[in-house]
């Protein structure tokens, strides 16, 4: 029995340190075998809140990420060790990957949304009806996105099968709302489902509407294309502190010796919390939400 029992507690406790691993490789990034094959199969609908990364890219993240902390950490102590234990942190990379990719498919998704607001508006001044607007909208989105992964045009084509299935197009829209997650996208939505109920001028509310959130789109385009080039110089900021250290360490290490010993590890320590903090002070001076 005491057998059995040890034996158990052996089994419960090789389960739960594999629950805290799996939980711990999820929160940097890594996603499940089911979620994997979902994504293969497109059984799963967008959810444009979370980014599924794929085996291929979270080991690209995350070895890049390693590569480059080994590389900075080397440049400040001169220790293989430390390089190496320090390079281990580049495992939590894929979750702040995963972040920016989140962020670059919602601004895929606002620029495609403003071409639909485009055609729509096209559409509907030719004395369509809302539904046939959508639905024209699509092969207009086919003609612009030849490539059928573009995400509005998966969108539309799952809009379009709710729509032949007698569903109400400000349901489906609705629900593709949800999942966007886009302020301008549920604006839109919003105001074509007031519109619908209160009985109003639908062709004056969507033009009225689409001109409106064309215009903020194409304002946030500006202060994005603005923002960019001080990113790229941010970016070359960070690189020059570290390609100076490695400069002075090939060409003059006599010059550098006394920073490798005793007090110096002090004040080479202090320089790289220093630019860490600098580095996180220029990303968040970087960060406007629009």
């Amino acid at each position: 029995m005491s057998n059995t029992s040890e034996a158990s507690k052996l089994i419960d406790h090789r389960r739960f340190s594999g629950m805290r691993i799996r939980r711990a490789l999820e929160w940097c990034g890594w996603e499940s075998s089911e979620t994997i094959g979902r994504m293969k199969t497109g059984r799963q609908l967008i959810d444009y809140d979370r980014y599924q990364l794929t085996r291929k890219q979270f080991f690209a993240a995350a070895l890049t990420a390693g590569l480059l902390l080994y590389g900075a950490v080397y440049l400040f102590y001169h220790s293989s060790l430390l390089s190496l234990i320090a390079s281990c942190a580049g495992i939590a990379a894929p979750r702040f990957r995963r972040r920016v990719l989140v962020q670059q498919r919602k601004e895929r998704l606002k620029l495609q949304f403003k071409e639909v607001l485009f055609s729509l508006t096209s559409s509907l001044a030719a004395g369509r009806s809302l539904e046939n607007a959508f639905l024209s909208t699509l092969d207009d989105l086919r003609l612009l996105y030849p490539d059928p992964r573009t995400e509005l045009l998966l969108e539309f084509q799952i809009v379009r099968f709710r729509l032949e299935n007698a569903e109400p197009l400000e349901y489906a829209l609705r629900h593709f709302a949800d999942r966007a997650g886009v302020d301008e996208i549920s604006q839109f939505v919003d105001a074509l489902a007031t519109c619908k109920r209160s009985g109003g001028d639908l062709l004056e509310v969507m033009k009225r509407t689409s001109v409106i959130i064309g215009e903020k789109l194409e304002i946030e385009q500006e202060i994005a294309v603005m923002i960019a080039q001080k990113k790229f110089e941010g970016r070359i900021m960070m690189a020059v502190p570290f390609v100076f250290l490695a400069f002075l360490s090939l060409a003059a290490p006599d010059y550098m010796a006394p920073l490798y010993g005793g007090r110096g590890y002090l004040l080479l320590t202090g320089a790289l919390l220093l630019l860490i903090f600098c580095f996180w002070l220029m990303a968040k001076l970087m960060t406007i939400r629009m």
